[in-house]
């Protein structure tokens, strides 16, 4: 009672009054028997402090007015007389009164001091958990009902609204605008018929504070948004370099081609929540090839990794290679295009393309399919162009290594070829003609008289010279392209190498059937290459060679006990036998630690038998 704002009852401070002006009395009149009767009228200050804090000056005035005549009555001499208009006995009265009229306002101003200091605590609560409310809120729109009903409660009244942005008119309600810099933010909007001290409380306290907690709030809403877009788009980001990464991976650990295709179709479709994604290259014949794709569920297998269309020109692949540029259709449209059959088969929607440019060349096209019958955010052109802009580079050096690596294989087949084909001419030729010359001289030194034993000798001389420059150049023929590995494959040939070995070779074979000739002929020069080598370098006393085909692939594992420390950079032979391994997609490690003798290990696949 003592802090608020509305006062008790007038009927509560007259009787309050009367009922503090009689308690004084009988205090007065106790003192009296041991304080002069003229300094006990301080004691009725108390009653008029009391009235005047808590109805007002008025009512402490009149009180004051009461206790002086009562004070005059009971304890002025003479005593029982009002001696106020009698001589010059009302200057105590007066002063009295005076003294009243100053503790009744003093009380009256302590009380709307305090009262208006418990207001503006009050009010501090209040702003205090409408910032909160306002500051905390995901959504400013949505917090402000709750804002609303918290204020009129605060406030005491009985309807409180606070929108954003202007409302209507409407007689049963005022509107106060809400402003920043001039600009309207929002209305409050409160009851018709509100006392002024109310309506000048909410102008001068409660709009300005609600002001400044929407700016407030609508800054902070903006911030968190933009955040949240900052957190998002850096997600995607972050997302992106991942998958670039594990592209980059992939292509740093060649791979082959088709692998990276399909993971880069993976990445996207992970990427923009595809259902499916294939990379289509374009041709010169206005065909595409597929070159990899990815599938999100087991509905249906993609179609065949290497299959060839002609292009549809209705669909998003001759889209894009008309314009150069991102594209989205769905399926009514034709999306698909080449691929129209399978993705009805799918039950695909729609679908977005995005061109893959390659060294400033239009290389081939994205293709992202969806499910999903609603539209696709506009942003899924823009991420799929920025990745595959990143992944163009991937592809390029997967392409040139693929392209390098068929023009290696190319170049050791025809080196083969020209080899095979030199030892065939020299063994159809020039050795069937040394061998022709050769028993046509011992033909003519039979024939040679016994009277002339220098022609005879001489012939004898050159027949054998001759039989050695055929030796030699079986020789020659057998390093060019051996005829055993031909004729009889590679155990057999693999056996002469080991019996024409310097050092002694213990050779097992554990080969099934002949395989690929351009195997055969790795598998030959490698192991031929080692031993040569180990005679040379390596002062060893036994190799090891074991030659194994299993599966894919036929593995070579050649070992000696010599002195070590072989490099494989510093040796042409070895250099040439990594090239022709790496040239059949294979790949051969040398380890040779100094004092513990070589070891090769090659691994060369087999493909198609």
């Amino acid at each position: 009672m003592l802090l608020r704002a509305s006062r008790p009852p007038l009927l509560w401070g007259i009787l309050t009054g009367a009922a503090c002006v009689a308690a004084e009395t009988f205090i007065a009149l106790a003192l009296a028997q041991v304080a002069p009767s003229n300094a006990l009228d301080v004691v009725y200050l108390v009653g008029v402090l009391v009235v005047a804090y808590l109805w007002g000056m008025g009512l402490g005035t009149l009180t004051a007015v009461a206790s002086g005549f009562v004070y005059d009555f009971f304890l002025l001499a003479p005593v029982h007389t009002v001696t106020v208009f009698s001589g010059w006995s009302w200057m105590p009265m007066l002063v009295f009164l005076v003294v009243g009229l100053l503790v009744s306002a003093a009380a009256a101003l302590m009380r709307s001091l305090v009262v208006e200091a418990e207001e503006r605590r009050r009010e501090a609560d209040l702003d205090a958990r409408t910032a909160r409310l306002l500051l905390r809120a995901e959504h400013l729109r949505a917090a402000l009902p709750v804002v609303a009903r918290r204020l009129a409660q605060g406030l005491g009244l009985p309807f409180l609204a606070v929108e954003l942005g202007p409302v209507g008119d409407d007689p049963r309600h005022i509107t106060l605008p809400l402003t920043d810099d001039g600009a309207g933010i929002g209305t409050l909007v409160v009851p018709a018929g509100l006392p002024a001290t109310m309506m000048r409380r909410l102008r001068e306290r409660v709009v300005p504070s609600l002001e400044t907690l929407l700016v407030a709030a609508r800054d902070r809403e903006a911030i968190s948004t933009a955040l949240a877009a900052s957190r998002d788009e850096l997600a995607r980001i972050a997302k992106e370099q991942a998958a670039l990464r594990r592209v980059a991976t992939l292509v740093a650990r060649g791979v082959p081609p088709t692998e990276i295709f399909g993971a880069v179709a993976r990445e996207m479709g992970l990427i923009v929540n595809a259902d499916h994604t294939a990379i289509e290259r374009y041709e010169p014949d206005r065909t595409v090839v597929l070159v990899g794709s990815w599938s999100g569920s087991d509905r249906g297998a993609p179609p065949p990794v290497g299959s060839r269309r002609p292009l549809k020109e209705s669909g998003l692949s001759a889209l894009v290679l008309r314009t150069g540029q991102p594209g989205r259709m769905t399926a009514k449209e034709g999306a698909a295009g080449e691929l129209d059959g399978w993705a009805g088969d799918q039950q695909i929607v729609s679908a977005v393309a995005s061109p893959i440019v390659v060294e400033a060349r239009l290389w081939g096209v994205m293709i992202a399919f969806f499910r999903a019958p609603e539209p696709q955010p506009d942003d899924v052109e823009e991420r799929m162009r920025d990745f595959t802009e990143l992944i163009a580079t991937a592809i390029s050096n997967a392409e040139a290594r693929d392209e390098l690596a068929a023009s290696r294989a190319r170049v050791v087949a025809a080196s083969d070829e020209t080899r095979h084909r030199i030892e065939r001419d020299l063994h159809d030729g020039a050795q069937q003609r040394l061998v022709s010359l050769g028993l046509q001289l011992r033909m003519a030194e039979t024939a040679v008289p016994p009277d002339l034993p220098k022609l005879k000798e001489q012939l004898s001389h050159t027949a054998e010279g001759l039989t050695l420059v055929l030796e030699d150049l079986r020789e020659l023929s057998r390093g060019i392209h051996p005829a055993i590995l031909s004729k009889g494959g590679l155990g057999p040939a693999l056996k002469m190498l080991a019996r024409r070995s310097a050092v002694p070779v213990d050779l097992q074979v554990r080969v099934d059937g002949r395989l690929p000739e351009r195997v055969e002929v790795a598998v030959y020069y490698i192991v031929s290459e080692c031993l040569t080598n180990v005679a040379k370098h390596a002062q060893a006393s036994m190799v090891c060679v074991e030659v194994e085909a299993t599966g894919d692939a036929a593995r070579v594992w050649i070992r000696d006990n010599g002195k070590g420390g072989a490099d494989p950079g510093k040796g042409s032979g070895l250099i040439g036998l990594i090239d022709r391994v790496q040239a059949l997609g294979g790949a051969i490690e040398v380890t040779s630690p100094i004092g513990h003798g070589t070891t090769l290990t090659a691994v060369i696949p087999i493909g198609g038998r």
